[in-house]
Parts: C-alpha cells; structure tokens; sequence
C-alpha cells in the first residue's frame, strides 16, 4: 500500500506536466502533407530569414514543431508586440467580469494625471480607441514617452490628440501601455497577476517574464516573454473561441469581437491585396490574408490562427522582412492543409523528421587559429568609448573569454571556437526598445550561445547569441600591433556601420 501511495504521488506531477502539453499527432493523420511542410523549412533554410521555432497545429495537435539549435523548446523568447494580444485579452476579462466596458473614457481611469483644460478629442478617447490603435494622435508617441519621462501615464494624456478618436489607425505601443495601466488601476493587480488564474494557469503556461514601467506597471506593448508552446496555447484558445478543455474561459463573445475587423489602415493602398498589414486591425491584433488573424511581433515573432482551416501557427525568428516570413506560409504551409486526413506517407515523414533533426543555426566557421593568438590572449586593451572602458580576449584551447568592462560592470563570455558555448550573463544585448526607462530590469540573467573564429590571420569574430531573444551580437575584432578595432554589428545597425571602438594595450 505504502509503495502504491509512494508511485501515485511521485507520478502527479510527471501526469499534470503531460496534462499541459498540447497533444501531439502526424500531418497526415490531420490532413496536412509532410512533403509540404519538409518543402516550407526549404524554402527557409535558402531564405534570408532566420527562424528559432516553428510549431503548428491542426484540429487542435501538434503536426510540425521545431527549434533551430542552440534555440530549445524549453527557453523563453521575447514576444515584442505580440505581448499587445495577452494585454488586450487582460481587458476581455476586465469586461466579462464587469470592471470596465469598452467604450468607457480612458480619461475617467486617471483624473490626477489629465491636463486642464482637457481637450475634446481627449475627452472623447475610449478604451475601444486604445484597443483599435486609433488614438488619434499625430505620430506614435512611444519612443518618447518611454525614454524621457518616468511618468507614462501622465505623459501619454498630455500628447496632442489632433484627430476624431476612433477614425484614423496610427500604430501605437505606448496605447497599449495604456490598457495595461488600466487593467491595473481596476484590478488593483499588474498585468501578469491578473491573468495568471484567468489565462497562464488554465493553459499550463508557467515561467514567464513581463517588463514594467518605472512604476511597476507591466509594459502591455512588448515585454512579454514565453515559450513556443505556449505561444501556441494561446492561439488555440483563440481558435476554440475561448474554450480550454470543455471549459468557456474567456466569453465567445469577446474572442469574436477581438478578432473581428475593427478599422482598416488604408483602405486605398494599391498593395492591399498582397500585404498582410493592411487586411484591417481588430482589437491588438491584425487580420490576414486568407481570413486569418495573427499576434505579431518586431523581427518575426507571429502567433497565426487560420479558422477556415483549423490551423495555429506559432514562429519567433529574426528577420528584417517579415512580409516575406508570412509569404512563406502563404505558398508553402497554407496549400499543403486539405480538408480530410490523407494516406500516411512514410517516407516523406521520415525526411520531414531527417530535416527537422538537421535544421541548426551553425556558428561561423573560417580559421581555427591565427599566429598571434597566443599574442593577444590575456592582454587588457583600454578603450574608453560609450562606456566601453576596456576589453581582454583569454584563450584557452577551444574557448576564448571575451571580457567587457564598462563603467560600472564587469562582463566575461565565454565563446567556443567553432560551435556554440552555453553561459548566462547580465549583459544585456540588443533590444529594439533598449532606450526605455526601466527596460529589462528585474529580468533574470540571460541566456547566451557563443562562438568564435577567425576570418583572417589578424581578425576575430565573436558572435554572441542571446537566445531567449530574436538578437545575436556580433564583434569583428582586429589586431593591429598594440591595438585593437571592434566593429558591433546586429540587426540594428546593418547599413548604418559605425566607427569601430579602438582598444590600446594597457
């Protein structure tokens, strides 16, 4: 009896971790060819777009899931502004428990913050205008509210509201930030507290992360963090209209509202046909082409619900052009879903299973030693540049620590010659929203795959990267007599190369 008591309780937890996992199944047993998807991650692989996951789902299993190596399915990755649909699904529970309704004045939420004389539009402005991105304001005020002043709130109602709200779509992060301050202000709980018993616990989604504002007001346009699976989760829940597991737990009624067309960008632009950013915007999401809607996300990130075909589609990536991402779904992925299951195929199963085994993101690799190695290894270069105060570069068989130090802080990575090195750091790397107030503080340590080479004989490259992120770092490193010229190059500052840092033997 004891040994039974022992086994069942030693196996809940192992059961309640399978309990939230989406179940998985084979393409063809769910209608979708193999040949079809092995032919997508092809195309993606010859692409200039760099995936970290892939998932997709029919009749709500898994079919296709991957992470490029040194990607995992068990890391975080950030969501950029796919974050703005878990905000506004914050509000869709705000509104069925009856704390808030949709066209209650964004105003009356903050009476100590509104300027006097208050004007019209301002006035006028609901939280339906927030949700819509149709503010009315003349440019997207984002970038400054975040980086000069530590009071949002206050900032975003004292920004010009020069058009009717509710008329003109304008792309707006910091409206986001507004709803997430509201759900605050009603709740009395953040962002992340709020959902976690509404939405997180429900769907087995555990050991996120949500950036806040100086105030400690979760960032509502960005700043979530989580993994593939759960973005897929989500998008399910949306497919189902709300139902996880027999149970309603977010009203239809929301669901279809929050995914239904609520103002169209340009209406008039001739490439409305083929762009997927002009098919309309719904309530902090976008609809498709194909009758699909999607969260979306800076550099790639997409959670992709086709209800005509029972299909979620979850991607983080990094890329530049993520029209070009979608159109990849569009001629590979989306022709291959047919209406009834199809003939199992065994060898174009095993050469999806062959390619998705052998899909990595390979490091660099040119030189495996240059002659002044053992020359430089263990020098301090001195820099003094944008809080750069120096560099050093320890060798030691197939690894070399690339130590950083600033003005204040003292960062070592280790790099693998070759292949990727696993380490944390407190570094932080590139982000697109790096000059806000606050960012990234109270995050734990980041998760970093390193390597380096060198591509000439005087010349290392480092490439750092930062992989519960879309961001990888890189370091061009020239040796030259006494000095050293580092060039940083990511996906932010390709095309506009700025003069290297030069480093001076101590």
């Amino acid at each position: 009896m004891k040994k039974l008591l022992f086994l069942l309780l030693f196996s809940l937890p192992v059961l309640a971790q399978k309990a939230d996992v989406l179940p998985r199944s084979t393409p063809e047993a769910m209608g979708v060819s193999s040949e079809k998807i092995n032919q997508f991650l092809q195309a993606v692989a010859q692409s200039k777009h760099e995936l970290h996951s892939f998932m997709m789902l029919r009749h709500g299993k898994v079919i296709a899931e991957k992470w490029w190596n040194p990607y995992r399915k068990d890391l975080k990755h950030t969501m950029y502004s796919v974050s703005k649909s878990f905000t506004a699904t914050a509000v869709g529970f705000a509104v069925s428990e009856g704390l808030l309704d949709v066209n209650d004045k964004v105003t009356t939420f903050f009476p100590d913050e509104i300027p006097l004389p208050m004007s019209p539009n301002l006035e006028a402005l609901r939280i339906k205008d927030l949700l819509s991105m149709s503010v009315g304001q003349a440019t997207d005020p984002t970038g400054t509210i975040v980086s000069q002043h530590n009071e949002w709130v206050m900032a975003f109602l004292h920004t010009p509201i020069v058009h009717k709200p509710g008329t003109q779509f304008l792309y707006n992060s910091a409206a986001t930030y507004m709803l997430s301050a509201i759900v605050q202000r009603v709740t009395k709980q953040s962002l992340v507290d709020y959902l976690t018993p509404r939405l997180f616990e429900p769907l087995g989604i555990t050991g996120i992360d949500w950036e806040t504002d100086p105030k400690g007001i979760n960032t509502g346009g960005w700043g979530l963090r989580l993994k593939t699976e759960d973005m897929a989760k989500f998008g399910q829940l949306f497919l189902q209209k709300g139902q996880w597991k027999g149970k309603q737990i977010i009203p239809q009624a929301w669901v279809e509202e929050a995914t239904s067309m609520q103002i169209m960008q340009d209406p008039n632009a001739p490439q409305a046909k083929t762009n997927d950013w002009l098919q309309g915007y719904c309530y902090q999401m976008w609809r498709c082409r194909n009758n699909g809607f999607r969260a979306d996300g800076a550099n790639g990130q997409f959670i992709i619900v086709l209800p005509d075909k029972d299909v979620v589609i979850a991607i983080t990536a990094e890329t530049t052009d993520m029209q070009g991402e979608l159109n990849l779904i569009w001629q590979y992925l989306y022709p291959a879903i047919e209406e009834k299951a199809l003939p199992e195929n065994a060898q174009a199963t095993a050469q999806l299973q062959e390619s998705i085994k052998n899909l990595v993101l390979t490091p660099p690799q040119k030189l495996a030693k240059s002659s002044i190695e053992t020359q430089v290894s263990g020098k301090t270069f001195v820099v003094n540049a944008n809080g750069l105060k120096s560099v050093k570069f320890d060798f030691d068989q197939d690894l070399c620590t690339f130590h950083i130090q600033t003005d204040s802080l003292n960062y070592s990575i280790p790099c693998a010659k070759h292949t990727w090195e696993l380490s944390k750091t407190l570094k932080p790397g590139p982000y697109l929203v790096e000059r806000a107030k606050h960012n990234r503080v109270g995050l734990p340590a980041y998760q970093l795959a390193s390597s380096y080479t060198w591509t000439d004989d005087k010349t290392l490259y480092l490439t750092i990267r930062y992989i519960e992120s879309p961001h990888t770092e890189e370091f061009q490193c020239i040796f030259e007599d006494n000095t050293v010229k580092i060039s940083r190059f990511t996906i932010f500052t390709r095309g506009i190369l700025p003069p290297p840092w030069v480093g001076v033997v101590k």
